[in-house]
C-alpha cells in the first residue's frame, strides 16, 4: 500500500508555502517504522504530479487554503469532504494547475486514491518572504500533527 504526503506551495511567498513547510516538519518527525511514507514537495503543482497521485493508495495534501477563518487555522477534509472542498475552488492560488484538476484526472482514469485528505492552512500574508507569518507558523505545526494522526490511523 503506497502512502504519499504532498506539500503544496511557493515558499518564496510567505504563507503560500505553508503546505511545503508542514510537509518538511512532518517528514522530520515521522518514524518510518510505523509506515513507509513518500514525502513529496509538490511546489506550485503541475501535471507531472498526476502519476504520483494515481499510484497512491493513501494521499494527504497539505496546502494553504481559504478557510474563511483566522490566519493559521487548520481544517482537515477527508475523502468526499475533500472532493467537495477542492471542487469549490478554495485551494486555488498561484499554482499552475489546481488540486481539483489533478483529482479529476485521477477520477477519470479510475485511479483516485481510496483514502485521501486535504489539510488546509488559512494564510495571512502572501507576499515576498521565505518565512510564514507567526500565526501561520503555529498552523504549520498543527497541520503536521493532524497529518501524523491521519497516517497513524490509516496504518
Amino acid at each position: 500500500m503506497k502512502t504519499v504526503v504532498l506539500g503544496i506551495g511557493n515558499t518564496l511567498l510567505g504563507d503560500e508555502g505553508a503546505g511545503v513547510h508542514a510537509l518538511k516538519l512532518l517528514e522530520s518527525r515521522w518514524d518510518q517504522s510505523i509506515a513507509q511514507v513518500d514525502f513529496i514537495d509538490g511546489g506550485t503543482l503541475s501535471f507531472t504530479l498526476t502519476e504520483l497521485i494515481q499510484d497512491a493508495d493513501n494521499l494527504i495534501i497539505i496546502d494553504a487554503a481559504e478557510l474563511s477563518n483566522d490566519p493559521g487555522s487548520v481544517a482537515v477534509y477527508e475523502n468526499e469532504a475533500m472532493d467537495d472542498f477542492v471542487t469549490n475552488g478554495k485551494c486555488s492560488s498561484v499554482h499552475e494547475v489546481s488540486i481539483s484538476e489533478l483529482m479529476d484526472i485521477a477520477r477519470l482514469t479510475e485511479s483516485l486514491p481510496s483514502r485521501r485528505a486535504l489539510i488546509g492552512i488559512q494564510p495571512r500574508d502572501v507576499d515576498w518572504s521565505h518565512d510564514p507569518s507567526p500565526p501561520v507558523a503555529k498552523g504549520i505545526d498543527l497541520a503536521s500533527q493532524q497529518a501524523a494522526t491521519l497516517l497513524e490511523a490509516w496504518h
